[in-house]
């Protein structure tokens, strides 16, 4: 008798799957507004916050968290259940060609910019109190979202648990948004997986 597959059982091990991948590559570069948010929380003298430091992590992760659901649903659609990456090599192109083009694109400038000046944005968006803090997180993860969720598609390219490609966007992205030339970083990549993409659609 064949074996019956369970779609909601498959579903959750992959959308568990993605919650953990993101919040491994995504929370390196996020450490540094976390901290400084907690810094500045320390000295605020708010207290209406009983775990401000919390709120602030669950609002951050919730958007990743949406991501990584709505990358599940996508893994079970359009990925080989074998090497868990798009099938074919005009999609894998067409995917690196447009991660290439939103590299260049001013939304990713104008959310990268946010991701790169935590002090800035914490100024301006900061409110007392618990929701305060989750606002606050959720608007730096919406923002983070934003500059990264096309990056984090290629994972559909070089396999979803492909360990070097796992390996190689947490540093492009810690580089992007910690290194003091980031955002030179994030266009010289984008021309990179453009030039890619269409290479591999020609050859």
């Amino acid at each position: 008798m064949p074996a019956v597959r369970a779609p909601g059982l498959e579903w959750t091990m992959a959308a568990a799957m993605w919650i953990a991948m993101m919040v491994a590559m995504m929370l390196p570069s996020a450490a540094p507004a976390i901290l400084l948010y907690a810094r500045v929380h320390r000295h605020s003298r708010d207290d209406e916050a009983a775990l401000p430091i919390a709120a602030f992590l669950a609002g951050y992760l919730a958007c990743w968290f949406g991501f990584a659901l709505l990358a599940a649903t996508l893994q079970l659609a359009v990925a080989s259940p074998m090497s868990m990456a798009v099938e074919g090599r005009m999609a894998a192109s067409i995917m690196l060609v447009a991660a290439g083009a939103y590299q260049l694109s001013p939304l990713k400038d104008a959310c990268l910019g946010r991701c790169r000046s935590p002090a800035e944005f914490i100024a301006r968006h900061y409110r007392p109190g618990d929701w305060g803090a989750m606002r606050l997180g959720l608007l730096h993860g919406a923002y983070c979202v934003g500059c990264c969720w096309l990056l984090m598609a290629l994972l559909f390219v070089g396999g979803v648990m492909n360990l070097l490609w796992i390996a190689g966007l947490t540093l492009l992205v810690a580089a992007e948004k910690l290194l003091p030339g980031g955002k030179w970083i994030a266009r010289i990549a984008g021309l990179a997986m453009i030039a890619w993409g269409l290479a591999r659609l020609v050859s």
